[in-house]
């Protein structure tokens, strides 16, 4: 289940808003880690990276398939998780904590808007149109 504080997208990843620093991490969720099942690589952008809501940012790869990473929000890469490339087995242990995958400042401030919450996010995974993805 996602924590609370959390926002998920259909193509299951995550953002959480530091409101302190305004800054955006963004990860993927728990479900799509047991989705993938081994994850066996990981494509990240470099910091400075301009990244646009429901484009492409990233790569990952499991022992099953090749799934492209969707931004959750306009923004710029402020920091990439380096460590979880070395180490993915952290995705599937702590997807929402050790496993962040991009630190973003975001392009606006209600750059997460339209985004589920949790319980949003969790009908969503029981509902018809997720099991047609």
């Amino acid at each position: 289940m996602v924590p609370q504080g959390y926002v998920c997208t259909k193509t299951h990843e995550w953002a959480r808003l530091d409101a302190a620093s305004g800054i955006v991490t963004v990860g993927i969720t728990d479900y799509a880690v047991e989705q993938l099942g081994d994850i066996v690589y990981l494509e990240l952008p470099a910091a400075g990276k301009a990244i646009q809501q429901e484009k492409v940012f990233g790569v990952i790869e499991s022992v099953k398939a090749a799934v492209e990473l969707y931004a959750p929000l306009d923004g710029q890469v402020v920091e990439s998780n380096k460590a979880i490339a070395d180490q993915l087995d952290v995705l599937a242990a702590d997807p929402y904590n050790a496993g962040w995958m991009l630190k973003v400042k975001p392009a606006g401030a209600n750059s997460l808007s339209g985004l589920m919450s949790p319980q949003e996010y969790q009908a969503y995974l029981e509902s018809d149109e997720a099991k047609k993805h």
